[in-house]
């Protein structure tokens, strides 16, 4: 992971509007650093794409300054940026062979032929596709065009790459196939990307760091791992992976920790992450791969009764819906491993969970 004061490109105090009323991009600050992996996630309409669009150029701001290297550039036109750019319907020359879709960038800065031979050997050995630099785009597989777009953006040695949901159309298999290879490229190369996409898995396997943006706004930025494991706000609970979620009121505060009466009956007892104080209205978040089903006596403080509603079996763990705490869509994840495999439709089981996998949000 590169060092965070190690800045390549700053966002500060950046705002976009379209229409001139409605900002879909707001007081953006954002630092990132030299060499990192920063994926941009949320949904649609969040302003992923609008940042990325701005960093690239092809879009003005609206607000605020953009700076790439210590320099700023607002002003400078897409194409003297120096930055490499993967799109999702790849935006390959179809008149081109692969070979000349990579030269391309290479003949425009004017290098000499020998050294874009050169480049663009090493190009193709990097997305392993040596021996197809003769093909026309056509011939090549969804898999395939998609590694000559990341090569193409890449052989001209940038300073940043952009990728606007790169691998969207792709089928499931290639996508999770490529996601590996584009990590493993990043790793070799050491070159600084940004990355859009709506997909939360994508985001989690590829990233050094994460921003869940939504309504044009920074919700968190983090590592995968504090992403997921420490959410601020219900917001990225919700977006960021599967989650539990139980509506209740505070009723006292200890330290880092809550009470929570649940709406459904019961008293919970939950870190206190972001609460309005005693009396105030919470979301209480938790992961299903944190509850246990049927746990020893005295193991988690937080125990309730519950009726299996439905059990989904999926391979390395079953997935078992309960009915618990007035909640009929309460997930709970299995290791088969775990000894539960036993467990049928209708019967009656006990759920419980730890105080630090259960967080108190805002509601």
């Amino acid at each position: 992971m590169p060092e965070p004061n190690d800045s390549l490109v700053r966002f500060n105090e950046v705002e976009k509007t379209y229409d001139g009323e409605t900002l879909v991009v707001k007081s953006l600050n954002l630092d990132i650093a030299r060499g990192e992996f920063l994926t941009l996630l949320g949904p649609s309409g969040s302003g992923k794409t609008t940042c990325l669009l701005m960093l690239a150029g092809f879009e003005p701001t609206t607000h605020g300054e953009i700076i790439l290297d210590g320099e700023p550039i607002n002003n400078v036109p897409p194409h003297k940026r120096n930055i490499g750019m993967v799109f999702q319907n790849y935006a390959l020359f179809p008149h081109m062979t692969v070979e000349e879709n990579l030269a391309f960038p290479l003949e425009v800065r004017r290098l000499p032929k020998t050294q874009i031979a050169e480049k663009v050997r090493r190009a193709l050995d990097m997305v392993r596709l040596r021996g197809l630099g003769s093909r026309m785009p056509s011939q090549l597989s969804g898999g395939q065009q998609q590694r000559v777009a990341v090569a193409r953006a890449l052989v001209f040695e940038p300073k940043l790459v952009l990728m606007d949901e790169p691998l969207g159309a792709l089928d499931k298999q290639l996508r999770e196939q490529m996601q590996y290879e584009i990590k493993h490229i990043h790793e070799d190369l050491g070159v600084t990307v940004v990355y859009v996409t709506h997909d939360q898995s994508e985001a989690l396997t590829l990233s050094n760091r994460i921003a869940v943006l939504n309504d044009g706004v920074i919700q968190q930025i983090d590592t995968p791992n504090k992403l997921y494991e420490n959410p601020e706000n219900a917001f990225v609970a919700q977006f960021v992976g599967e989650n539990n979620r139980l509506l209740g009121k505070v009723t006292s505060i200890n330290g880092t920790g809550c009470s929570v009466e649940i709406d459904g009956g019961g008293k919970v007892e939950a870190l206190a992450v972001k609460i309005d104080g005693v009396g105030g209205r919470t979301l209480l978040s938790l992961r299903p791969e944190r509850v246990r089903i049927n746990p020893t006596e005295g193991q988690v403080p937080n125990v309730f009764d519950g009726r299996v509603e439905e059990l989904i079996y999926l391979g390395d763990h079953i997935r078992a819906r309960v009915k618990v705490c007035g909640q009929d869509h309460f997930i709970v994840k299995i290791p088969n491993a775990s000894g539960h495999s036993e467990l049928h439709k209708g019967d009656q089981v006990k759920v419980g969970w730890a105080v630090e996998d259960c967080r108190a949000l805002d509601a």
